[in-house]
């Protein structure tokens, strides 16, 4: 066994290849241009040898005769673990060519396979596999599990290691490390954002599945980045799909470690990937390269990285667009010369067509960005909040002060309200298309200020849709999906408090928001049936008086639970509005828990969690 390189600034940073692309000095450049410093960021590293060395032993021990097979070695070393996947030497890019149909997800359910069934999600709701790479992990799945088994507790969902796990494989061996390390990340249990995921690394390994695999992956926040996968511009087969059919369906995902004996370059963006694969295969000598030769180009660009050998690669300070990108094609194997470029037309597209995707790419790095677009949505929400404390001041709550805009700062309101609704909108449509436990994981980060929000703001748009005359049923009518999904997930999170509201709940009831969002339109429904109660026909009575004993419930049980605001109290509130309506109609003999609270006027005593 190779001697294990260092790995100490890897195990520094602690973060995988691809997101060095977010840092401070690396966002500054297009992504294109920056993964120049990345690949040889990656080569210091001394990751790649170190999955070269596991991979070559590993192919040491192989029968050359061996029937189609898959074989791993797991080697524990102080600084990382790695797992090393080999296939016969039978696995040929004949063979993955035979076997290169696409295998859906859900055909794998119907075959009792669903186990990456957890990766499709509403906006995605299947993908597909190559059958040559499915079939080898299928038919090794018993052994494949003994081994998942050995570094992975799958009652905790933690990972048995203390150290950084690397994943690696040559060729379709690349393809099951890729199908092992995706059944890990969608395993492993991230109790914290400290936990070492896995980091799969692959030599010349063709594409793994179609657009729909791609989609999946890059739906979960960071999975993407962590797949490394090299492809040395003399290796045919990580091009074999992309060479072989006149409309590809298998498409990239991960970052990719373009290479040849001139330099490197990582490219982290699925279309400019694809052009490369297309762009940068060597016409002259395609064949199918071997762990051996991919070890000597590293070791190769490791000596050229030490020497600076070559002084236009590896210097941070970056050319302009277009010369930055001929001399990155240059350093992975695509032979340009000024002459060349003058009357090879493929070269100038390849160029130009790179160009604009990366000016595109500035164009939208331009917009507002995450940070900036969510401190916005701070102040709107603490513009509510002010608005809410001075409608309260002027003794009418804020519902119904923005039903009946009463004041001028009822109108802006409306420009808060649109600008928190499109940005919640649109986060809860992203988590929705989220794979199932990528999306539960994600809407736990946020569900507290979800429901703030929804608790704030859809009380106002109960009050825009009831202040339209003959307006009825805004559960069926006029709900927005986002508040239904919203409720729904907060609802599923966290079960409602059993029994008497805790103390703290109690204490600070007077600036709670009312906890059902929905509140204000069970109240303007109850109006409308205290209006059938008194004038409708026979018929319409009774159902009213059904509905409003259900209603006088609801409001008992909210208030039981300290669940409402106390603002719903205020003398010019709909709900003091309703109970005046009600007293008129109801007979004095009726006695309810609701009606002997607000008779005796025990509400007074609600805001200080003393009723």
């Amino acid at each position: 066994m190779n001697e294990v390189p260092s790995l100490c600034l890897w195990k520094e940073i602690d973060i995988p290849p691809a997101a060095f692309l977010s840092t401070p000095r690396m966002s500054q450049f297009p992504q294109f241009i920056s993964g120049l410093d990345l690949a040889n960021l990656v080569v210091s590293a001394d990751l790649l040898q170190l999955s070269c060395g596991a991979i070559r032993d590993l192919h040491a021990e192989a029968n050359p005769n061996q029937q189609l097979s898959v074989r791993h070695k797991l080697v524990r070393q102080p600084n990382c673990t790695t797992i090393a996947f080999a296939t016969s030497p039978l696995c040929t890019k004949d063979h993955i060519l035979q076997g290169g149909d696409l295998v859906s997800s859900s055909a794998l359910k119907e075959e009792g396979f669903p186990l990456f069934e957890s990766l499709c999600s509403e906006g995605n709701p299947s993908f597909s596999v190559h059958r040559a790479a499915i079939n080898l992990f299928k038919a090794y799945f018993q052994e494949l599990s003994l081994l998942r088994n050995q570094i992975h507790d799958s009652k905790t969902g933690e990972l048995l290691l203390n150290s950084q796990l690397i994943v690696t494989g040559h060729s379709l061996g690349g393809s099951i490390a890729s199908l092992f390390t995706l059944w890990l990340l969608d395993t492993i249990k991230r109790t914290s954002n400290r936990i070492k995921l896995p980091l799969c690394i692959t030599f010349g390994s063709p594409l793994l599945g179609d657009q729909g695999l791609q989609r999946a992956i890059s739906e979960h926040s960071k999975w993407n980045t962590f797949f490394l996968h090299v492809a040395a511009n003399k290796d045919l087969v990580p091009r074999i799909f992309s060479t072989s059919q006149p409309s590809p369906r298998c498409k990239p995902f991960g970052t990719f470690f373009f290479c040849s004996e001139l330099g490197c370059n990582c490219v982290d963006d699925p279309e400019v990937v694809s052009m490369l694969l297309r762009s940068t295969i060597s016409q002259v000598s395609a064949e199918e390269m071997g762990i051996d030769d991919y070890s000597g180009i590293v070791k190769r660009l490791k000596a050229r990285l030490i020497l600076r050998e070559d002084s236009q690669l590896g210097q941070p300070v970056l050319p302009p667009l277009r010369l930055g990108i001929i001399l990155q094609l240059k350093a992975i194997g695509v032979d340009i010369t000024a002459e060349q470029q003058q009357q090879n037309n493929s070269i100038n597209d390849l160029i130009s067509e790179l160009e604009s995707h990366e000016n595109r790419r500035a164009q939208k790095m331009k917009s507002i960005d995450g940070v900036e677009k969510l401190n916005r949505v701070k102040i709107k929400m603490a513009c509510l909040e002010w608005y809410k404390k001075d409608c309260k001041a002027r003794g009418i709550g804020y519902y119904d002060s923005y039903k009946n805009l009463y004041f001028s700062s009822d109108n802006d309101v409306t420009k808060h309200k649109k600008l928190l609704t499109n940005y919640w909108r649109k986060l809860v449509e992203d988590a929705e298309r989220k794979p199932q436990k990528e999306g539960a994981y994600m809407r736990e980060t946020w569900l507290y200020a979800g429901t703030n929000y929804r608790r704030m703001v859809e009380p106002l748009d109960i009050a825009e849709y009831y202040r339209q005359k003959g307006k009825r049923d805004y559960q069926t009518n006029g709900r927005s999906k986002h508040y239904i999904l919203l409720e729904q997930w907060q609802k599923e999170h966290a079960e409602k408090l059993a029994g008497a509201p805790n103390d703290k709940k109690k204490q600070n009831v007077a600036g709670n928001l009312t906890e059902d969002s929905c509140f204000w339109m069970n109240v303007e429904e109850a109006l409308i049936f205290c209006k059938q109660l008194k004038d409708g026909s026979d018929e319409e009575k009774q159902s009213a008086r059904e509905r409003l004993n259900v209603f006088e419930q609801y409001v008992m049980d909210e208030i039981n639970n300290y669940a409402v605001s106390p603002e719903i109290f205020l003398g010019k509130s709909s709900f003091m509005n309703w109970w005046k309506d009600f007293q008129e109609i109801i007979e004095t003999s009726h006695d309810s828990p609701l009606s002997g609270f607000m008779k005796n006027c025990r509400y007074c005593q609600y805001e200080k969690g003393q009723f």
